[in-house]
This record gives structure tokens, C-alpha cells and sequence, in this order.
């Protein structure tokens, strides 16, 4: 699908194949099954990021990043890096915008936003760095989460997405296992 929108046929076979929440013709047996393990490793990932005094929804950030390609553990893993890396340049734009702010006033923003998007629209097609949403919902995360700009927050975010991204795997890993 590199650089397109539009998916043949044995695209959207292989999607479907990869996972069952897309797949309408599944036996309702490993329909509910699929659901049940899904909502138990979701439910445990929530306790434990709660437990560890991480914010739970973080750890959904990292769930839903795992999730926007589970065609290949490849292709998520990838998607986890994105979303790293879009905290990162998150943290980079904010420092941007405020260094540039005194020369550019209000255009500060816009210019920020149009460079960083031109970076990772123009990635779009990259096989390993081409997950456009997971890079926006990693920017989503740095700016919701309003942490300091220092190496202990980056580490909170990463590791509370990371438990998110582990737990997705776990969902798959699980229900190709016992729901496919």
C-alpha cells in the first residue's frame, strides 16, 4: 500500500486474515473468544500501568499505536517506533515554537506544524518510519501528558506506551493461538 489509499483485494484478504476484528465471517465462538482475551489483557494492562502509578491512558496510546497495522508483529513493532518517535519530535516542535515565537510571533505555530508535517507525510511510504498515525498519536501523547522536558518523563511515556505496545502484542500472540 505504499503511497496510496486504496487497497486490492489481496490487501484487504491479508488484513483480514491478520486480524479477526475485521474479518465478519469469523465462527461466533472465536469471535467471543477474540473479544474475551482481548478485554482481559486490556483490563490487566490497565491494572498494571495503574499499579506502577503510570497513567492508564498512556498505556492506551501505546495499545492503539500496536494495533493501527497488526498485519506482521513487523509491521506494529514498527508502528511502537513511530509513536516514539512522534513523542519525540512532539517535544522538538514545542521547543521550536517557543525559540521561534520572538521572531515569528503568531506564525511560530504554523511554521512548526508545516515542517513537521512535511516530515512525516513525507515518510508516509518508508516501509519501517511509514505510519503516519502512529507518529501523530505519539504527538497527541507528548502534548496531552504536559511533562517537563526532561529525560525522566520521555522515559515515563516510553515505558507506559511500552507496556500498551507489549500488551497488543500479547493480544495477538493470544488470539492467533486460541481464537483463529
Amino acid at each position: 500500500m505504499k503511497g496510496n489509499f486504496i487497497m486490492s483485494s489481496a490487501q484487504v484478504q491479508e488484513v483480514r486474515q491478520a486480524s479477526p476484528q475485521a474479518d465478519h465471517s469469523q465462527p461466533r465462538g472465536k469471535f467471543i473468544l477474540w473479544t474475551l482475551i482481548a478485554s482481559v489483557v486490556a483490563a490487566f494492562a490497565a491494572w498494571l500501568s495503574a499499579a506502577l502509578s503510570l497513567e492508564v491512558w498512556v498505556m492506551f496510546a501505546g495499545f492503539i499505536a500496536w494495533f493501527t497495522r497488526p498485519t506482521s508483529l513487523k509491521n506494529s513493532a514498527a508502528a511502537m517506533i513511530c509513536l516514539w518517535l512522534g513523542i519525540a519530535i512532539g517535544a522538538v516542535s514545542h521547543i521550536m515554537t517557543g525559540a521561534l515565537v520572538p521572531s515569528l510571533n503568531h506564525l511560530a505555530l504554523p511554521v512548526v506544524v508545516f515542517l513537521v508535517a512535511i516530515l512525516i507525510v513525507g515518510l508516509r511510504s518508508h516501509a519501517l518510519l511509514g505510519n503516519m498515525l502512529a507518529w501523530f498519536l505519539g504527538m497527541v501523547t507528548y502534548f496531552a501528558a504536559e511533562f517537563d522536558l526532561a529525560a525522566a518523563s520521555f522515559v515515563h511515556l516510553a515505558f507506559a506506551t511500552g507496556i500498551g505496545g507489549l500488551a497488543g502484542y500479547t493480544c495477538q500472540a493470544l488470539n492467533r493461538r486460541f481464537a483463529e
